[in-house]
């Protein structure tokens, strides 16, 4: 049953049309019958402890276990996890880029509806796909949005503040989205919404006049795992539950 929810959301994802550095679908099997699917950001060992205590067959993380080119060795932190997976008889299946990008259950389609943008057009061009969304919003300013954020995502945000005092034009990007400043820049953005922000990208957007709000890498993609919950528990009648693994970054 693990295969046939993988083969759903391959579909419903569209997990072949992205180029990505994750393996993105099924990356560890189960012969367990799911009745209960935990979600998670991370393939860490807490996750997949806590779907073992909540007695879970399918884990469905954002942040898989396998990326290109692929493990050298199944030695240290990754052997132990896919230990405990086997252990429990726990199904992984991990979701990349699309689950950033998808319009209705994505990371970035969540934290637009979220800030309220509207007039939506594609952002954050990466490989063969835009993976974000930018979109108009009522004007506000830097702090009116970041305290948005952080009762929505339980977050800490940290404001980058450029030359520009208010915003009415934002682009989202979930997690690390530091190198997207300069397409910001390119399409007049205000506003860059991310979840972390990196020294290197810094003095760019401060040149550039864009603004940034990091909002938590972990915080900005709790997002889509939790919208995928109702999805599967009508299509395939199991029980859900979020594995909560904070990472304060």
């Amino acid at each position: 049953m693990a295969a046939d929810i993988a083969s759903y959301l391959d579909r419903e994802l569209r997990t072949s049309s992205f180029e990505d550095s994750s393996v993105n679908g099924l990356q560890v099997e189960s012969s367990a019958v799911v009745k209960r699917v935990g979600f998670a950001v991370d393939a860490c060992l807490a996750s997949i402890s806590a779907a073992a205590e909540a007695r879970c067959q399918l884990l469905i993380v954002h942040h898989g276990l396998f990326w290109k080119p692929g493990m050298a060795s199944l030695r240290g932190v990754a052997y132990r996890r896919v230990r405990a997976l086997m252990r429990s008889d726990i199904a992984l299946y991990a979701s990349h880029l699309p689950l950033d990008a998808h319009p209705r259950y994505g990371n970035n389609a969540a934290l637009a509806r979220l800030l309220g943008l509207r007039d939506l057009k594609p952002f954050g061009r990466h490989g063969n796909a835009s993976i974000g969304v930018q979109g108009m919003v009522r004007p506000a300013t830097l702090r009116d949005i970041a305290k948005r954020l952080d009762a929505a995502l339980s977050t800490r945000s940290r404001i980058f503040p450029a030359a520009i005092p208010g915003v009415k034009r934002i682009g989202v990007i979930s997690g690390s989205g530091a190198s997207f400043v300069e397409e910001a820049a390119e399409e007049g953005l205000d506003l860059l919404v991310t979840g972390e922000f990196k020294h290197g990208a810094f003095h760019a957007a401060k040149e550039a006049g864009v603004s940034v709000i990091a909002a938590g890498h972990y915080a900005t993609e709790t997002l889509g795992v939790k919208a995928l919950m109702p999805v599967l528990t009508r299509k395939f009648g199991v029980k859900t539950v979020f594995l909560d693994a904070p990472t304060g970054l």
